[in-house]
């Protein structure tokens, strides 16, 4: 007998998860997740346990049923009748080479995914356009590789497609895996990484290699963005592994045909300041070191 997960163990999240955390938490696994991304095996499984969990406490009144009964409010052979407390009995679905067998139901439903047919078309509602799953499988794929600050500024690639060349355009703020759907056709976009920055979501980290003398005197130091160059002032007695935030010179949010779309704005820039300890010192360097540690 198989054992149901619990459902915020499922999503990452404990029981005080707001429903902004619980939507961030399914977006991050289902993206990871969904078939026609994810080509392991049990891919399409942990998809569709991904979208049970969040159907459930996404919905505030099953969300309470789950808190006080568990799995077992929505399981007919527990006593709570066909389908659970909500009514209703179970369906199985056909999508692609899978097939799925789930609980349904009248009021509210019990894993009706909010009245869609299958947890794909959460994932399509969530993230706007078609199910990516459905019809992604009928058009051609490409992959485009692209430098992290042209992922980060936008740019243009040149695509030959049953011998017709197309113009790409890449809207700034893409990420890797990223995919820009056309008529006939869907490209997904691989970044590069980047020698010096890291990117998380929309921020952008950089570490900053800085003297000893720099961080206990106080310095200028020169650090680069996605925008140029800029100049930042380190405060006398600087710890090694202080971080310091650009706000605004991260990451432009992605926007675009067929891209979701969010807020406008951009995310930071977060510097860590690191303190290089010289491995080598001269007689003179470590003469200067005794004398400051003596004083």
């Amino acid at each position: 007998m198989t054992t149901k997960r619990d459902f915020y163990e499922v999503l990452g999240v404990n029981k005080n998860a707001t429903p902004a955390e619980l939507k961030k938490a399914y977006r991050q696994l289902a993206l990871k997740y969904h078939p026609d991304r994810n080509k392991a095996a049990d891919a399409a499984t942990k998809f569709k346990e991904i979208s049970e969990a969040y159907e459930v406490l996404s919905n505030p009144e099953k969300k309470q049923t789950y808190d006080q009964y568990g799995h077992a409010a929505f399981d007919p052979s527990q006593g709570f009748g066909a389908g659970g407390p909500f009514g209703g009995g179970q369906q199985t679905y056909r999508q692609g080479p899978f097939t799925y067998t789930y609980t349904t139901g009248g009021q509210g439903g019990g894993f009706d995914f909010g009245g869609f047919s299958d947890p794909f078309e959460i994932f399509e509602s969530f993230f706007g356009g078609g199910s990516p799953f459905r019809q992604a499988r009928q058009l051609p794929r490409y992959g485009i590789q692209i430098d992290f600050m042209e992922a980060a500024k936008g740019c243009e690639r040149t695509l030959v497609h049953q011998g017709r060349e197309y113009t790409i355009k890449i809207p700034a703020g893409s990420d890797d895996g990223t995919r820009i759907r056309f008529e006939k056709f869907y490209v997904t976009i691989e970044v590069r990484p980047d020698r010096r920055f890291k990117r998380d979501g929309l921020d952008i980290f950089i570490d900053e290699p800085i003297s000893f003398s720099q961080a206990a005197l106080g310095s200028v130091v020169i650090v680069p963005t996605i925008d140029g160059e800029l100049k930042l002032k380190v405060r006398p007695g600087t710890q090694s592994g202080t971080l310091i935030r650009l706000r605004g010179q991260g990451m432009p949010v992605l926007r675009g045909g067929g891209l979701p779309r969010r807020q406008a704005g951009r995310g930071d820039q977060y510097v860590r300041l690191i303190i290089n300890i010289p491995e080598h010192l001269s007689r003179r360097q470590r003469q200067l070191l005794e004398e400051f540690d003596n004083a």
